[in-house]
Order: structure tokens, then C-alpha cells, then sequence
């Protein structure tokens, strides 16, 4: 078994990566290119920003191509074992398809792994560099002077100081209006601190009119204390605060979890942003679920020729992501609860390719 273990990997191999090539390649012709184009044709961007824009876009490019290239491995690879008729003899041997199909279904579960981490410390970073490039050397457009809903956090090393909310941010009175401020040691909230509203002094930002509230002693309200004028321990400029907010695109999943909890603490709608949380999970996870449906697709009658191969994971891809685009709407919408806005094309595609598979283990 080992030997065909090793056997069917290495046809799963090359059409996978084929598939990541191609599917890239795909996606940079028809989206990234034009967007390209229209940045120099209309803003006059050079070609060295043109080329770092381009290698910054491909990361979150590769991140929707892996479960495509997968679909297109599995389904290639036991297409043609199935095709010069190397299944049979396989399964003449007393092997069953679900012990043949494990090293394909292993290898894309290492897959969904590798695209998590990736989607965690690459992805989000590579975003945020992009977005930067766009809004500051090409567009040389500042950061709207009024934004709702700011979150800082000053981390110290590994452990977070203090996370301030507030719910707007005014650029033109250098004002920050709803503030809710908590503050920690060793990662334990101590302190959390309310005002009606902050103002920029041209060195600190001072909160006026506010409430402390001493969670000190085992995470209940120990004392409480007003205020007609408190400093706050945030050193971001009123500009640096505009320029600072990032996208949920541009978050790690701590950052994103750290702003879904205070924003929820203030009752700020989170749907959109606990989709795109659940998200960095589900779609790496996609990788696995077309592992499953494009293995017993691929020992279908109609078999022995890539481009049907290729054919059938077009329409495979397209079903999924017409599920899942549906799905993150009505999550997003709140139709659906978050988790299944994000999960339900997995769930879905997954109950199918587990009956295709017991069907062809039959």
C-alpha cells in the first residue's frame, strides 16, 4: 500500500499544481490586470508601484485557488487511473476506494492546514499593504475626516495594555465621541472606562465627562468613580487614528475576534465581520471537501480526457461559489447565523461528496 500510496499522490501532484497555476492565472487576466490598467491609465502609476501591487494581490488570489486546484487534481488524477483501467486492478487487489482516495484526501487536508496559517499571517498583511499602496501612492487620497465605529489597542509584547472603542471619530474637531476604554495586565481586563466624548490637546487625548469602573478583584465591579476630565493611554495623533483602521480583510482572526467582543460590548451589528472570521476557516476547509467530491467524480462512465475533467470542475467550482456567495449574504444580512452563513457550502458539498465516495466504495 505504500507504493501505491506514493503512486496515487504523485497523479494527484501535477495536475494540482497545474490547477494553482492555471486558476491564478485566470484570476490575475481578467480582475487584477484591468484593475492594474485603470490605476495607470487614470492615476499615472509607475510601473515598479503597478508591479508591487500585482505581487501584493496574489496571495489573497491563491488563498480561492487552492480548493479549485485540489477539485482539479483529485478529479484528473483518478480519471486516469480510472481510464487505463490501473482502478480495477487496484481494487481487483481487495483495496476499497475510500483506502485508495485516503493519501489524495490526506494531502488535502495538509492543504487546508497550509492555507489557514496562510490566510492568518500572510494574507492580512498583504492586504493591508496593498490597500496602502492604492489610497496613499497612487490615489494620494487622505482617510475620510468623519469614521464610525474605532477600535486602538496598545499591545505590549504579546500581552494587550488597553482597547478603546469609540463610535465616531471626527478629523475636523479632533473628537472622539462614545468612548468605551478597558484596560489590562497579563492579559486580564482591570479597568474599563466610559465618556461621553475625547479631545486632542495637541499632545494627549483627554476623555471629558466619564465613569471608571474598578474590575480589579476577581472581575467584578469594585468601585466606581466620575470624572470631569481623565488622559487617555492611547499616543495615535488624530491623524494617525484615520490612517490606522483597517478593513476586516486586514486582520488576523485575533484581531478580527478582539474587535467582533468590543463591538458587540457596545451593541455595533457584527454579522459581516464574524462571517469574515468563520470565512478564514471555511475556505481553506474547501480544499478537503473537493478532495471528497472530485475523487469519486473522477471514476465517473465519461472518463480519459482532461478537458472533461476540467469541464466538471468548472461547474463544481461554480455550484460552490454561487452557494457561498449566497450564503455570506444572508449571514451578513443576518438571515443566517454567521457560523452557517460561512460553513454552509462546506457542509452542503461535503454530505455530497461523502455519498459520492460510499457510493464508489460500494
Amino acid at each position: 500500500m505504500r507504493i501505491l500510496d506514493k503512486y496515487i499522490l504523485k497523479e494527484f501532484i501535477g495536475p494540482f499544481l497545474f490547477g494553482v497555476c492555471a486558476f491564478t492565472s485566470v484570476f490575475v487576466g481578467t480582475g487584477t490586470l484591468y484593475r492594474i490598467a485603470n490605476l495607470i491609465n487614470e492615476f499615472g502609476a509607475s510601473a515598479w508601484t503597478a508591479f508591487r501591487v500585482l505581487v501584493l494581490a496574489m496571495p489573497s488570489i491563491i488563498v480561492l485557488t487552492f480548493p479549485m486546484s485540489v477539485l482539479l487534481g483529485a478529479l484528473l488524477a483518478f480519471g486516469r487511473l480510472s481510464g487505463s483501467s490501473e482502478m480495477i486492478v487496484m481494487r481487483s487487489g481487495g483495496q476499497n476506494f475510500l483506502r485508495l482516495a485516503m493519501p489524495v484526501f490526506i494531502a488535502a487536508f495538509v492543504i487546508s492546514l497550509g492555507t489557514t496559517a496562510f490566510n492568518e499571517f500572510v494574507v492580512p498583511q498583504a492586504n493591508n499593504a496593498y490597500n496602502r499602496i492604492i489610497n496613499e501612492e497612487v490615489k494620494h487620497s487622505a482617510a475620510p475626516k468623519t469614521q464610525d465605529h474605532i477600535v486602538i489597542k496598545d499591545v505590549h509584547g504579546s500581552d494587550i495594555a488597553s482597547l478603546m472603542y469609540a463610535r465616531q471619530f471626527d478629523g475636523d474637531t479632533k473628537e472622539l465621541k462614545n468612548i468605551t476604554l478597558q484596560e489590562f495586565e497579563n492579559d486580564v481586563l482591570t479597568r474599563v472606562e466610559n465618556a461621553e466624548y475625547a479631545v486632542w490637546d495637541g499632545s494627549k487625548w483627554v476623555m471629558k465627562d466619564g465613569i471608571i469602573y474598578d474590575l480589579s478583584v476577581k472581575g467584578e465591579i469594585e468601585r466606581t468613580m466620575h470624572f470631569k476630565s481623565q488622559a487617555m493611554p492611547i499616543n495615535q495623533t488624530p491623524k494617525k487614528i484615520g490612517e490606522s483602521q483597517r478593513k476586516p480583510e486586514e486582520m488576523t482572526i485575533r484581531e478580527l475576534r478582539e474587535q467582533i467582543r468590543i463591538l458587540d460590548e457596545n451593541s455595533v451589528d457584527t454579522n459581516k465581520m464574524k462571517v469574515e472570521m468563520y470565512n478564514r476557516f471555511a475556505l481553506p476547509l474547501a480544499s478537503l471537501v473537493c478532495a471528497i467530491i472530485g475523487a469519486p467524480l473522477g471514476l465517473q462512465k465519461q472518463r480519459g480526457s482532461s478537458s472533461i475533467g476540467f469541464g466538471v470542475s468548472v461547474i463544481v467550482i461554480f455550484i460552490y461559489y454561487s452557494i457561498m456567495t449566497l450564503s455570506n449574504a444572508l449571514g451578513n444580512s443576518g438571515k443566517l447565523t454567521p457560523f452557517l452563513g460561512a460553513f454552509l457550502p462546506n457542509i452542503l458539498c461535503g454530505i455530497t461528496g461523502i455519498i459520492l465516495v460510499y457510493r464508489a466504495s460500494k
